[in-house]
């Protein structure tokens, strides 16, 4: 049977936060402090905040919860700005891509990589930790491969004359993204594929 939360318990949790942020800071709040000070277990807390406010879980992922749908549709969102921007200056993508050799330029593209390579790698080891992608697949790789696409891709545009559907593109890399990195279970993958 499924729990209900008490009604007055949200309001009750949150002036015991505010007691306790005032008390120890941001920092030396904790969770078990602020419950038992309304007399309230932990779990009561996870009731009323971490569903809502929390970070996207291994259930929001495998239910694609109204929350994981709103970060996809964010991600989309910032990748669509990001291929507008590489549309609008691909002439300058084109140029530091084939024809900066020899200037100050020559290995400004590369370091741009390099930087997203790395903020790509970190985002993914974090969602490794929190169990809510593929843990089998190296960071690094994940991220060579997303930036990698990218890359391509706007090295394209800067053979293109017809502005491509960028929404569409966008919408789509986010389900080859979403959908190949998303957790396996080895073990019915393995006993589904022996004999």
């Amino acid at each position: 049977m499924p729990r209900h939360a008490d009604p007055n318990a949200k309001e009750a949790l949150v002036a015991a936060a505010r007691a306790e942020f005032a008390r120890g800071g941001l920092r030396g709040a904790r969770i078990e402090d602020i419950t038992a000070a309304c007399g309230l277990s932990k779990g009561a807390f996870y009731l009323h905040f971490a569903e809502e406010h929390g970070p996207v879980g291994p259930r929001d992922v495998q239910e694609r919860t109204p929350r994981y749908q709103q970060l996809v549709a964010l991600d989309v969102r910032l990748d669509e700005a990001a291929l507008e921007a590489m549309w609008e200056y691909r002439d300058v993508l084109g140029v530091l891509v084939r024809g900066s050799q020899g200037t100050p330029f020559e290995g400004a593209l590369w370091e741009l990589v390099d930087v997203e390579v790395n903020r790509v790698r970190k985002s993914f080891e974090d969602l490794q930790c929190q169990r809510t992608c593929r843990t089998d697949i190296p960071g690094e790789l994940f991220g060579s491969l997303i930036v990698g696409t990218y890359l391509l891709l706007g090295i394209r545009m800067t053979r293109m004359y017809d502005k491509p559907d960028l929404a569409a593109w966008a919408a789509q890399l986010h389900t080859l993204i979403n959908e190949g990195s998303q957790p396996v279970d080895f073990k019915n993958s393995v006993a589904r594929s022996k004999p």
